[in-house]
Order: C-alpha cells, then sequence, then structure tokens
C-alpha cells in the first residue's frame, strides 16, 4: 500500500506532528514546462509560490514535456507517480489538436492516465482543452466531449481551459486575440500570461489538495 510505512511511523507520533507536505506531479507538454522561459517564470514554479502564499504546503513536480502528447503522458504516467505523489494535475492535448490525431485515440490515452492514477489511489485535476474550429464540427464535438465526460466518469475534479485565467469565462481562447499575454509564437504564454493562468488555475488546485487530504494514508 502507497506510504505504509510512513503510516505506520505516524501512527506512533502526536497528532499535532503528522502534517506533512502535499506533492503534486502536474503531468502535461510544453505549457506545463514552461516553454522558452527562465525556470522560475513556468507554470509550476508560479503555481507553487502562489498556493504557498495561501498557506498550504505543498511541492509540485514538474513532469511537463515539451511536444508531449496524450499518448506521450500515458506512456510515462507509471514512472511519475512515485510514491511521495498525493495528487496529479493532468494538462495534454495540445499536441494532439496540432497534430490533428483522432480524438477517439486522446480519450483512450487520457482515460489510461485517469485508470493509473485511480489504481494508485492518486486524486487527478483534469484540465481541459478544446479544439479550434478548422478541423470541423464533428471532430471539435468529439474532442471538446473528452475531458468534462472523462471527469465525470472518474469522479476527478475538472478545469474547463488551462488559459480560463486569461480567458474570464471563455473556454476556447484564441491567442491572437491575448497577444499581451504570449510569447512571439502565439502560443505559449509569456510569465505575466503564466501569472493570470496560475490565478486561474490555483482554486482548483486548492480543492485538489483539499481532497488529497482527505484520503487515508493507508
Amino acid at each position: 500500500m502507497r506510504k505504509a510505512g510512513l503510516a505506520i511511523v505516524l501512527g506512533l507520533m502526536p497528532v499535532a506532528a503528522v502534517a506533512e507536505t502535499v506533492t503534486i506531479a502536474a503531468l502535461g507538454d510544453s505549457l506545463t514546462q514552461g516553454y522558452g522561459l527562465p525556470a522560475e517564470d513556468g507554470l509550476v514554479p508560479q503555481l507553487e509560490d502562489w498556493l504557498t502564499a495561501q498557506g498550504v504546503d505543498v511541492a509540485l513536480i514538474n513532469a511537463g514535456v515539451s511536444g508531449d502528447t496524450t499518448a506521450g503522458g500515458l506512456a510515462r504516467v507509471g514512472w511519475t507517480l512515485t510514491p511521495e505523489v498525493d495528487a496529479m494535475i493532468v494538462a495534454l492535448g495540445g499536441n494532439d489538436l496540432l497534430r490533428g490525431l483522432d480524438p477517439a485515440q486522446a480519450r483512450a490515452n487520457i482515460r489510461g492516465i485517469l485508470e493509473e492514477a485511480q489504481a494508485q489511489g492518486i486524486e487527478v485535476l483534469l484540465v481541459g482543452m478544446q479544439a479550434p474550429g478548422n478541423f470541423g464540427a464533428a471532430y471539435k464535438e468529439a474532442f471538446d466531449a473528452i475531458y468534462p465526460e472523462l471527469a465525470a466518469e472518474f469522479g476527478t475534479l475538472y478545469l474547463s481551459s488551462f488559459f480560463v485565467g486569461l480567458t474570464q469565462g471563455d473556454a476556447a481562447p484564441d491567442p491572437s486575440t491575448l497577444r499581451e499575454w504570449f510569447q512571439s509564437d502565439g502560443i505559449h504564454p509569456n510569465a505575466e500570461g503564466v501569472e493570470r493562468i496560475v490565478a486561474g488555475m490555483g482554486p482548483s488546485v486548492l480543492d485538489l489538495i483539499e481532497a488529497a487530504e482527505a484520503l487515508p494514508q493507508n
């Protein structure tokens, strides 16, 4: 069982001493990895700082790989979920869209990621991704449905869009209309954009931490 040895030790300690850091793995692509930014300006460091400012004892693991697809995330989720990980943010799918990959395969890959997390007793925040219209209405409908439907099926926490902090309710942002928050490629946010993304994502991550802390440590 996960953390069994630690649980035994903690069982012998006073209640006041059992609080421990919540460790979250952020499984994603270049948006998570912090492409084009100094390390301290990327999503993971900024999110960890934001959470710490809320008074949370948390450590984030940057499991973002630039260029990764949902298939890549599935291939590495097993060794990403090391014993110290209590929860996971899953933010994948952008590169599947850039390559026009089959939504059915993306769904199967994300399902596999959630199945692995479920098997290991890991709480998940699933971050949605929306397809652009240029692939056609049927493609967009199939892809956009992946995230809310799987979140409901697996009972995970769900955030409608990685960019919710930039769009103020618009779940399908057009980066070309938000240039000041993006790098010159129009795809990856700059440091100020990441700051806004963190502010939008942060409350959902607080919910994730609360859910992870509620799990029995056995």
